[in-house]
């Protein structure tokens, strides 16, 4: 089992590996806009999921996942010429559900937000159910 932080470090190389050469070297014409959010490394440094996203519509994401599937050999090559490892890990990309986990929170929000106005609206018209002030006073003994 290797160490954590070198299997941060590998991760972080491999991010930066797979950014450039998708930025520069596939031709593919179905790979759209892409950007890699985040590698991880197993601890025995045999397997790297790599996270992306997508800009675009529900096609050019599946264009795109098919573009990446078919790299993946010439991925894994370029990785594993540019990283000091004995063996090369495997690779495997996975879409990343950030842009729709941040469009639910964003949406989570707002009603949160309409719900605060609601309740702000409702306590400027409220009336105390009993006195003011509901706590017992003691008793003043008047003196003669």
């Amino acid at each position: 089992m290797a160490d954590p932080a070198r299997a941060a470090k590998m991760a972080d190389r491999i991010k930066v590996i797979v950014a450039k050469r998708l930025e520069k070297g596939i031709k593919d014409p179905r790979l759209g806009f892409v950007t890699i959010t985040d590698v991880r490394v197993t601890g025995d440094l045999q397997h790297a999921s790599i996270f992306y996203t997508v800009y675009g519509d529900d096609q050019e994401r599946a264009d795109s996942a098919a573009a990446l599937k078919s790299a993946t050999g010439m991925l894994r090559s370029e990785v594993g010429k540019n990283i000091t490892a004995r063996l090369t890990p495997s690779l495997e990309f996975i879409a990343d559900a950030l842009p729709e986990n941040a469009k639910v929170l964003d949406d989570l929000l707002a009603q949160a937000r309409a719900r605060d106005a609601e309740v702000e609206g409702l306590a400027k018209k409220a009336q105390y159910a009993g006195d003011e002030d509901p706590y017992v006073k003691p008793k003043v003994i008047e003196e003669d």
